[in-house]
Parts: C-alpha cells; sequence; structure tokens
C-alpha cells in the first residue's frame, strides 16, 4: 500500500491494461481537477475500485480511460493507446455503463439497444440475436427485449446498459456508481457477474459510493480525495486501515470494519476487522473457540 505525494511512479508491468499519471484536466468553469500522487494502473483480471467523495475525480479518471475527455497534462494509456487520440483502436476492447444511463440508452427497444454495438461493427444478424439473447440471460432481463428502454425503471435500465456493455465480451469494463438504483438481489447479481468476468481475464474499473459492497467485489483500491489527488492504493484491507485519511477524505471505512475496530478497543484479544459478512462470521466463530 502507497499514501504519498507528490507523485510517484509504478514500474510498467507486463499484463498492464490502463496507466494514468498525473492527468491533469480544466473544465470549461475553470475547474481543475489534477489526478496525481499515484500512478492508477490496472492489470489483466483485476477488479479495481475508485473511490472518494462528491467532486474528487472518479468520473473525471473514468471520462479520460473511455477518451471522453482529453488530457492537458500527463499520460493516459488504454491497451497501450491513448484513448482520446485512438480511440478506434481500443473502443472495441472496453465496455462501459455510465453514471446516468439515460445517457448512453437510445435505441427504441431494449433488445435494438444492447445490440447496438455488434451491428455497429458488422457483426452478421443472426450472430448478434445470439450474443443479444445471452446478454440478456446474463442480467436476468430477457422478458425485457421489446420493451421500451425508457419505460423502465432505473435499475432496469442500468441492467440494460450492462447487457450492453457486456455482449461484446469486452477485455475491460468501466463503470461509474453502477450500484445506484439497484436492490440488493441485483446488487449481488452485479458483484457475481464482476467475479465471473474477472475470473476469466476481463479487467474491471469501477468508481462507487457503496463503501460496505467493496471488499466484496475488488481486489484493488484507489482513493482520491479533493482536486483529484490520489492519496491511497492498495488491498480493501490495507486501505481502510488507513482510518484517519479516510475520515480526512469524508469516506468511512466498511461498518464491519468499525465494528471490529471498536470490538479490539474494548477486548485487546478481540481479531482482527474483517471486511465480508463470511470472514466476520469465521473470525469470531473462531474467537469464540479459542475462549474469548
Amino acid at each position: 500500500m502507497s499514501q504519498v505525494h507528490p507523485h510517484i511512479h509504478r514500474e510498467p508491468s507486463a499484463d498492464e491494461v490502463v496507466r494514468v499519471s498525473c492527468v491533469r484536466h480544466r473544465y470549461e468553469d475553470g475547474t481543475e481537477v489534477a489526478l496525481c500522487g499515484l500512478d492508477v494502473v490496472a492489470l489483466k483480471g483485476q477488479r479495481i475500485a475508485v473511490l472518494g467523495p462528491n467532486g474528487s475525480g472518479k468520473t473525471t479518471l473514468l471520462y479520460h480511460l473511455l477518451g471522453l475527455l482529453r488530457s492537458e497534462e500527463g499520460e493516459v494509456r488504454v491497451f497501450g493507446a491513448d484513448p482520446a487520440r485512438e480511440w478506434k483502436s481500443v473502443r472495441k476492447r472496453i465496455g462501459v455503463v455510465l453514471q446516468n444511463v439515460d445517457e448512453q440508452i437510445l435505441a427504441p427497444s431494449v433488445l435494438d439497444d444492447v445490440a447496438f454495438s455488434p451491428r455497429q461493427y458488422g457483426v452478421p444478424e443472426p450472430e448478434v440475436r445470439t450474443m443479444v439473447s445471452a446478454a440478456l440471460q446474463r442480467l436476468g432481463i430477457e422478458h425485457l427485449a421489446l420493451r421500451v428502454p425508457h419505460n423502465l425503471s432505473g435499475g432496469e435500465k442500468r441492467k440494460v446498459a450492462l447487457a450492453g456493455a457486456l455482449v461484446m465480451d469486452p477485455e475491460l469494463l468501466v463503470l461509474d456508481e453502477p450500484f445506484e438504483g439497484l436492490d440488493p438481489a441485483s446488487r449481488d447479481e452485479l458483484i457475481e457477474l464482476i467475479g465471473e468476468h474477472a475470473h476469466k481475464g476481463g479487467t474491471v474499473i469501477m468508481s462507487t459510493h457503496d463503501i460496505d459492497t467493496v471488499p466484496e467485489f475488488a481486489d484493488y483500491c484507489y482513493v482520491l480525495s479533493g482536486g483529484g489527488a490520489i492519496v491511497l492504493e492498495g488491498t480493501p484491507h490495507e486501505v481502510f486501515a488507513q482510518v484517519g485519511t479516510l475520515a480526512a477524505g469524508n469516506i468511512r471505512p466498511p461498518l464491519l470494519a468499525e465494528m471490529f475496530t471498536r470490538l479490539k478497543g474494548l477486548d485487546a484479544s478481540a481479531p482482527e476487522p474483517a471486511l465480508t459478512v463470511d470472514a466476520a462470521a469465521e473470525a469470531l466463530a473462531r474467537w469464540k473457540r479459542e475462549g474469548c
């Protein structure tokens, strides 16, 4: 884990998918976001959570990965290319779900919306139908195929956007606050889907405010503070142990981490913080067996 400033560069890796190195962007209203402090690096098969308060630069970071913003300084590389200048060379390898899914759902039916990318790339129509059917089944929304997307609920729209992002089986999945509007069952399904995608070698980069969910899906985290400063990186255990730095950035640790920390304050023999329900149950059972 690192907690550093000014910028520290990370050594290149053979299985590197994404690298963002001290990128600065100025918006039209004069707001400047400087994504500096640490390189953001994503490796093949990694599941990365990008954390930070509102206005910290999470979406700015993701938009640079998608070529929607062009940096004034610094370096952005996705599959070795600058996405803002070489988008055609990488776009087929990326799936994306924006925070406001209404911005990306454009077709008159769910089926046509999910079919948009394969049709754009000239996939034969029979194969398109097979791909779309598989994507809809994967999200459990086959029954919505002929529905008008904008008449759906927020959670249903998000699933449609996810199906569209996954239909081409992308190597990189970029998700901006994907848990918004999802019920607990759908949230768990998405966590499972992220795990499956990574298990097949896909990389997932996700921004989220759902701190309690992070240990369930992420194996690495980056924490942003005001103005885009990247102040922490590490595994969920490493990052959520830095209570002071998180508090300074207006980020609370997961509830389980807080509970175990308080328990440790009451009894020094209590187990170290566990971040998932299964890990917590196992730690508490072991503590009880050992004669807490």
